[in-house]
């Protein structure tokens, strides 16, 4: 329990600087530093080594390059809590899963019944279909003990099936054109890092220095570098002895060192680089258009009908259990607070629609506002009903 409630106060502490950040963006992006920001997002950052040659905005590193340490820890995460935690079992993995499921699913219908016309608007549909831990947990944590910790270990394990959902979305609707030079050698890379964990090698920085080619290789290959973290992740293992052949697990060493930084460093920075939207330049009638709406009905609507539905059905044909010291109506106020997409909406969205002014950032708004919407009325249901 004690990782599970470490893990609950970094992304609670973290969720309330992701709100810092994103103020701080919109501030930035609404007033006369608005050139400035728009200056620091284009800083040109370039890594030569020999005929390597990578050259990018700040913007295009932190979305390529910190964002895949982010997707590095996620993977940690979804195959620790495979293997050991809370999605070990059929019991345990049942309703978060099967809420999961709902919560990716209606959210894509809604945003569909809306663009289905638009060839490029489609391109979005998975964009409302993501949750936020960071911030859900973080308004969770400003209700205190009004919510059992039950449901905040369902909200956790729901979101991390959710960001596993996401990276599976990513490979396979949102790779662009493929190098095979480049997939030949991050198939290399690949094997040799599953060679280290089958040989017994506990080195991280064994793991790390093949994890560099790998991502470089997958960046290079049309594939979104972030997937390379999910790969590293998935090849460091979790249990091992080392020179003294006492047991150690280099996958919770990596993960607890990384936490911090992701939570404190990485998340914050990636909000404030892509929630900075002028607002001024957004017009009602532009936010009513298929993608916004489709957006921010989807966040807010069909995540909650998603999830709760979902959870419902699953509750009611015994296929899982109620969490602990919850009832209906608190399970109904966390499904309302996983329509905020954030994060993962926003990663979503840069990489459905490749050129941002687009949909003359209409999307980028409408996902604060699906966001923030959700996280309003969901901490308000959870703050009126009375404890079970």
């Amino acid at each position: 329990m004690k990782i599970i409630e470490d893990f609950i106060k970094k992304e609670s502490a973290s969720g309330i600087l992701l709100m810092v950040a994103t103020v701080l963006a919109l501030i930035f992006s609404n007033s006369p530093l608005s050139g400035w920001y728009q200056s620091f997002l284009h800083i040109p950052v370039e890594i030569r080594v020999g005929a390597l040659h990578l050259d990018k905005s700040l913007y295009h590193w932190v979305n390529d390059g910190l964002m895949a340490i982010f997707f590095l820890l996620i993977g940690l995460e979804v195959k620790r809590e495979i293997l050991e935690g809370h999605l070990s079992s059929i019991g345990q993995a049942a309703l978060p899963v099967i809420a999961a499921v709902g919560g990716m699913a209606i959210p894509a219908v809604i945003y569909l019944m809306f663009n289905q016309g638009d060839p490029i608007a489609v391109n979005g549909w998975a964009i409302p279909t993501a949750t936020d831990i960071a911030f859900a947990l973080g308004i969770l944590s400003l209700l205190g003990n009004r919510v059992p910790i039950s449901l905040k270990i369902f909200l956790m394990a729901l979101a991390i099936i959710d960001d596993l959902g996401a990276i599976i979305i990513i490979a396979l609707f949102y790779t662009a054109e493929l190098s095979m030079i480049s997939v030949a050698v991050a198939v290399l890379a690949l094997v040799v890092l599953i060679a280290l964990n089958k040989f017994g090698v506990t080195r991280k920085a064994a793991y790390f220095i093949v994890g560099a080619v790998l991502w470089v290789s997958v960046l290079k290959s049309g594939v979104h570098a972030t997937l390379a973290g999910v790969a590293l992740a998935f090849t460091i293992p979790l249990t091992a002895k080392d020179e003294n052949n006492r047991p150690i697990s280099p996958l919770k060493e990596i993960e607890h060192n990384l936490h911090f930084w992701v939570a404190f460093l990485i998340l914050p920075l990636f909000a404030f680089v892509n929630a900075g939207v002028n607002i001024g330049q957004i017009s009602f009638s532009q936010m009513a258009g298929s993608v916004p709406l489709g957006i921010i009905l989807g966040l807010f609507i069909g995540k909650q009908l998603g999830v709760f539905g979902f959870s419902w059905f699953a509750i009611k044909f015994k296929l899982a259990k109620l969490p602990k010291d919850s009832n209906w109506v608190q399970l109904y106020g966390v499904s309302i607070l996983t329509g905020i997409g954030f994060t993962m909406s926003l990663f979503i969205s840069s990489l459905a629609f490749k050129d941002d002014s687009v949909f003359q950032y209409t999307d980028k708004l409408a996902i604060l506002v699906g966001s923030f919407i959700s996280g309003i009325v969901g901490y308000l249901m959870l703050k009126t009903v009375k404890k079970t």
